[in-house]
């Protein structure tokens, strides 16, 4: 199937590492044009080179919390490449923490880098996106359904970024401009790059996968990508759980 996303411009944010990385070497595969975002310039640098042609990939280190990061991201991709066809976000990992020990503090710094960042750069998008067809995937965990234990900042926050997600479809949906959340379950901890969950899945988890195995990182980028490209162009406001089988809610 051609995704066709030949020449179509989409923002990465979290580019460097994990799901993000994944998906941009995929953007790159289908031939896009891609502004790659991650808070660690050198980090950001060193895994360009692996990512696709230079000629094709605009590289903008920022602190996605930090209000403004956003405006520079669209604004260069505007400037670079005269358009703006979506953006893959990532939503950040908070830190761990029960509930009920998370301090406020702990609460207010992951408000503003897992949430309140990917959404501004959401809100810019979709209003500055140029391209027909413009869509956004959130890559978000499937604790947006199911809590886990001793993730309680993330367990908070994460919904709420889902939700505002699926509201933002309802407003961008008249002009055409898509958003959709990927919520990933455990990553095979035998990848090469640096997820969430890297540590070896514990037989007790494995019993309660379906599929009996953590995902393959492709496994997920590839389901974020399809969400993204002109491929799924009547699918808005979904959330698509990549876990194995492991969500039991329909």
């Amino acid at each position: 199937m051609d995704l066709g996303l030949s020449d179509r411009v989409y923002i990465v944010s979290g580019a460097s590492t994990g799901l993000g990385l994944e998906c941009a070497r995929l953007l790159a595969d289908e031939r896009s044009l891609l502004v790659l975002h991650a808070s660690d310039e050198e980090e950001l640098a060193a895994v360009a080179p692996g990512i696709g042609d230079p000629s094709r990939i605009l590289l903008v280190p920022g602190d996605i919390s930090d209000p403004g990061t956003e405006t520079r991201l669209v604004a260069a991709a505007n400037a670079r490449f005269g358009r703006l066809d979506g953006a893959v976000i990532s939503c950040g990992t908070a830190p761990t923490s029960t509930v009920l020990e998370a301090a406020d503090g702990t609460w207010r710094e992951a408000f503003e880098s897992s949430l309140l960042g990917p959404l501004r750069l959401a809100r810019s998008v979709g209003k500055a996106a140029t391209g027909e067809g413009a869509s956004m995937v959130m890559l978000l965990s499937s604790t947006v359904r199911t809590p886990v234990m001793d993730a309680g900042v993330a367990n908070g926050l994460r919904p709420g970024l889902a939700m505002a997600a699926k509201a933002l479809a309802d407003e961008l949906g008249p002009r055409g401009v898509r958003i959709n959340n990927l919520l990933a379950g455990h990553v095979d901890s035998s990848s090469p790059l640096e997820f969430e969950d890297s540590d070896d899945l514990a037989p007790e988890l494995l019993e309660g996968i379906p599929l009996r195995r953590a995902g393959l990182p492709d496994e997920f980028a590839r389901a974020a990508v399809f969400l993204l490209s002109p491929a799924a162009s009547y699918i808005t406001g979904a959330s698509l759980t990549v876990d194995g089988g492991t969500d039991r809610s329909l």
